[in-house]
């Protein structure tokens, strides 16, 4: 399965394949949070997780090891929800990214001002 942004009208845009990483800045603390998701039929998985900083409830959940830049942790879910619903605040300068095969850019702001929902898409 592949990652695809959902456009007005049912339609989709391919963002990455079927591992991604989906980055943003924390309004508060401008610090840059990173999650590594994988796509697969039922859904999507969250992998690892990484957090720059702490603070304004963000704290690193228990377990997360420091490795001299970020704190890293691995949650244990299953695969979750069949989408992914991304908020826009307007706080963080609207940027979500994602990151895919080495390269980042920003989700496209074809979705207008509500959130950007992301789904698998084959």
């Amino acid at each position: 399965m592949n990652l695809c942004l959902l456009l007005a009208g049912g339609k989709q845009l391919l963002l990455a394949g079927s591992t991604f990483t989906l980055a943003w800045s924390h309004s508060v603390e401008k610090t840059r949070w990173e999650e590594d998701w994988q796509v697969g039929m039922t859904g999507f998985q969250l992998i690892e997780a990484r957090i720059e900083g702490s603070g304004a409830g963000m704290e690193p959940p228990a377990g997360a090891v420091f490795d001299g830049k970020v704190w890293r942790y691995r949650p244990a879910l299953a695969f979750v929800e069949d989408r992914l619903v991304l908020a826009r605040s307007g706080a963080t300068g609207g940027a979500w990214e994602i990151c895919s095969e080495g390269a980042c850019r920003d989700i496209p702001e074809a979705v207008g001002n509500g959130p950007a929902v992301l789904e698998p898409c084959p």
